[in-house]
């Protein structure tokens, strides 16, 4: 009797059955295949990575897992310590180092990208690297590392790629499939909790403050906006009804209707200590007696390495008692001991309702029953923008605790900035595509020369997700171009008239357009126009200016026929001019009728006058132009005015296809010549500057080497140090100036020195087309100062950062001095 595959054994052992696409992915892995699944949040994809490190281990190997943040990091590392046992896992963060020879390690993605640059060596014996949250590849300033790990891998590693649903996934799946070698890509599409979509308003006139309605419903079988919230929301009279519903409300209503435990997002870090502080304000229990006292036991447990100091600083005992209330914030600016402690109380059930900015929905393990978006813009730092396409199916994938609900909530709140129909979109676009954010920095350009010969490395930049998804544009829009030609063949061909050139007709038109306003604005009472075509054409006379609140003006004329019309300047057609003026009567009819029937009996007396009357006005002589007498002119307007939007097209296309056949090799040519001329390259070799500048993972990386070699960091002691090298990590919240003074003159002198160096780099960068270094940030100096000297946490937090802003900042000019 043959042994069951060791993936089969594996999964008969798990207390459930497994679902079709993780058999499927099994299965693959065992076969050898990479893998990339594509799954809903909370689908279940950990386990295919489970999998994947009990295959490799079986077989003697080793197993890396990645994650795109240090807490998911650390919150696999200890997931993975459970199963296996500490002994056999290891941790590789910027801030931690644990058994990095361990069977398992679990890092940071940039841990395992510098590894392949700088220790080659260090992959020996491992077997499998897994890729969690793949899609983070789309990220702007970090998402090249995944795309580096995936190109400079060893062959031999197997790839498993765990990625959000994706609308080309199989894209994707084909460029792994493309540089890895035979791929499988495994879907999932449902969810394992099914979600329903609310929509929160606040009602200031109706029976109950606050309505909770379902954003669709099922009309003959389909699923449709509801047409009640439709109605509710018509007309202005209902304008001033109703208005976004109160946070405190909100979790009230969520609590009656048994909707809790919930995660309550808003794009803001004060906003979510704000809502969390009133809705605890407010007198809102969402918590037993004996919850209360495994939430403070809990809460001490992360907390006991903080001092008493410390932990006043950090308004420790307010923070203590909204959890014990039940309600918590979560988001980047805390302390991690407060955000870890958070997520361990909601993840056990402890929590009513957690208030987080967007971050939390990356990979976390926090399940809801029910998700709540205040908004569907957030503020970048200078403007409001709208939610991504596919960021409502990221943000309610937390929404349904698998096997406890049977159903999960994502609840939108009104704002009177949205319109339901957007809301509409946002729950009813699903997912959105992958797109490559891949760059040439510095660094990578020394790693690539350092490590590959020249043919080599510019296979490797076509290698790129990013050239991948290029080529098959450039595929499409060629296919696109050259359709295009063929139809611009056949327009021009039918634009052709014996009579002349459309094409000059069409460029009098355009003139004559663009003055029409002027001649509009200068008509008076009495004035004759003569306009040569469209459904208006012949001649008028203008009898009276109609007022229209803040609408575009018009005026009453009257035809030869006696019939009268509105007009404005559209009707005012090109080559429209003033043919002369009739006097109108002060004295008005009683009868309209009549003044009309008399005004075009003269302004027909005046068309039958021997002689051509003066024309004044801005539009050019269409009537004059060959063309204008054509019988087929309007057809021949048309497919010409088609031909003209067509070669524009093709223009663009050729445009886009120019610059996107340069593409990576044409910008690492341009990275590399600066790097030539500034000392970093000589040819195909790296210089000892170069070799310096390999170590460097920052995007500042030229700028930092550059200032070491230029001695800036020379002769200063370690607090000027430390506020210097701030200005490399520092990522300010605002654009505001630095609040403090620099804390001495030696480091204004430098300061002075690096804004002169970045200026120079930026203008070398601007000469070869290449996306410039951002500038240093000095905000942080003075801080970083009186931290490297000694000043306790509650001393830092007094200075303006909230207290995880500065444990990260502090963190990063840790790893950046090393």
């Amino acid at each position: 009797m043959s042994q069951a595959p060791i993936s089969r054994q594996f999964l008969d052992h798990l207390p459930f059955e497994p679902d079709p696409f993780q058999t499927e992915a099994a299965e693959a892995l065992e076969e050898g295949f990479n893998v990339v699944v594509t799954a809903p949040t909370g689908a279940g994809k950990t386990l295919v990575a489970e999998v994947a490190i009990h295959l490799a281990l079986t077989q003697g190997l080793r197993a890396f897992y990645t994650t795109p943040i240090k807490a998911l990091s650390n919150q696999k590392y200890n997931d993975l310590c459970s199963d296996y046992g500490s002994a056999r896992v290891g941790l590789l963060t910027g801030d931690n180092a644990i058994r990095g020879e361990a069977p398992v390690v679990v890092m940071t993605a940039e841990v395992l990208r510098n590894m392949l640059y700088t220790d080659p060596d260090g992959l020996a014996g491992v077997g499998v690297a897994i890729l969690d949250e793949v899609h983070y590849l789309a990220d702007r300033s970090r998402g090249a590392v995944w795309e580096e790990i995936i190109i400079h891998a060893p062959p031999r590693l197997q790839m498993v790629c765990l990625s959000a649903t994706v609308s080309n996934a199989s894209e994707f799946a084909g460029w792994v499939r493309q540089r890895r070698g035979k791929t499988r890509l495994v879907r999932a599409t449902r969810r394992p909790v099914p979600l329903r979509d609310f929509y929160a308003l606040r009602d200031r006139y109706g029976p109950q403050d606050l309505r909770l309605l379902p954003t669709f419903v099922r009309m003959q079988g389909r699923r449709k906006p509801n047409p009640r919230i439709i109605s509710l929301l018509a007309g202005g009279r209902n304008r001033r009804r109703f208005a976004a519903p109160r946070r405190a409300q909100v979790v009230e209503t969520l609590a009656a209707e048994g909707l809790l435990p919930a995660i309550y997002f808003i794009f803001s870090r004060a906003g979510c200590e704000a809502a969390a502080s009133a809705v605890a304000n407010a007198g809102i229990r969402l918590t037993s007696p004996e919850h209360r006292r495994t939430i403070r036991s809990v809460a001490e447990a992360h907390t006991s390495h903080l001092c008493e100091v410390d932990l006043q600083a950090l308004d420790y005992p307010e923070w203590l008692g909204r959890l014990e209330a039940g309600v918590a914030a979560h988001h980047a600016g805390m302390v991690p001991a407060f955000k870890e402690a958070t997520e361990e109380l909601f993840a056990a059930g402890l929590l009513g309702v957690v208030f987080a900015t967007e971050t939390l929905a990356l990979g976390i393990n926090m399940p809801a029953r029910t998700v709540v978006l205040e908004s569907l813009t957030k503020f970048t730092g200078e403007t409001h923008e709208a939610l991504e396409p596919g960021d409502y199916t990221q943000l309610t994938g937390r929404a349904g605790r698998r096997g406890i609900d049977t159903e999960g909530f994502g609840v939108v709140l009104y704002s009177r900035y949205v319109p339901f129909q957007e809301v509409v979109k946002a729950a009813g676009t699903g997912a959105h595509p992958l797109m490559s954010s891949f760059r040439i920095t510095y660094n990578m350009a020394a790693n690539l020369v350092a490590n590959y010969p020249a043919e080599l490395a510019s296979e490797m930049l076509s290698a790129s997700f990013a050239r991948y998804q290029q080529v098959s544009r450039l595929e499409t829009e060629k296919r696109l171009a050259d359709n295009l030609a063929e139809r611009l063949e056949r327009e021009e061909r039918d634009s052709m008239c014996e009579r002349g050139s459309v094409f000059d007709y069409l460029e009098l038109l355009r003139k004559g357009n663009a003055n029409t306003g002027g001649l509009f604005n200068t008509l008076r009472i009495g004035d004759v126009l003569e306009i040569p075509s469209g459904r208006r054409s012949g001649r008028y006379v203008v009898m009276r200016r109609i007022a229209r609140r803040s609408k575009a003006p018009r005026v009453l004329a009257v035809a030869e026929s006696g019939a009268a019309f509105s007009m404005g300047t559209r009707e005012l057609v090109a080559g429209t001019v003033r043919v002369g003026h009739l006097s109108v009567p002060k004295r008005r009819h009683s009868d309209n009728r009549a003044l009309n029937r008399e005004m075009a009996a003269r302004l027909r007396r005046l068309s039958s006058k021997k002689g051509s009357p003066r024309r004044s006005g801005l539009g050019p002589r269409l009537d004059e132009h060959a063309v204008h007498g054509c019988p087929d002119r309007d057809f021949h307007l048309r497919r010409a005015r088609k031909a003209i939007r067509t070669r524009r097209r093709i223009r663009q296309l050729q445009r886009d296809g120019a610059w996107a056949t340069m593409g990576l090799e044409g910008r690492f040519e341009s990275v590399k010549n600066l790097m030539e001329e500034w000392g970093y390259l000589s040819g195909w070799r790296v210089t000892p500057a170069g070799e310096r500048l390999r170590l460097v993972y920052n995007e500042r990386d030229l700028l930092i080497s550059e200032s070491v070699l230029d001695g800036l960091f020379d002769n200063l002691s370690p607090e000027e140090t430390a506020a210097l090298g701030s200005v490399f990590v520092y990522d300010p919240r605002n654009t505001s100036p630095p609040s403090s003074p620099w804390p001495t003159s030696e480091l204004v002198g430098r300061w002075e020195r690096l804004v002169d160096l970045t200026e120079t780099l930026n203008r070398a960068e601007s000469r070869r087309r290449i996306e410039p270094t951002p500038f240093p940030e000095p905000g942080c100096v003075a801080d970083m100062y009186r931290w490297a000297g000694g000043a306790s946490l509650s001393e830092m937090v007094e200075g303006g950062q909230t207290p995880g802003d500065f444990v990260r900042t502090t963190r990063q000019l840790v790893d950046l001095l090393k």
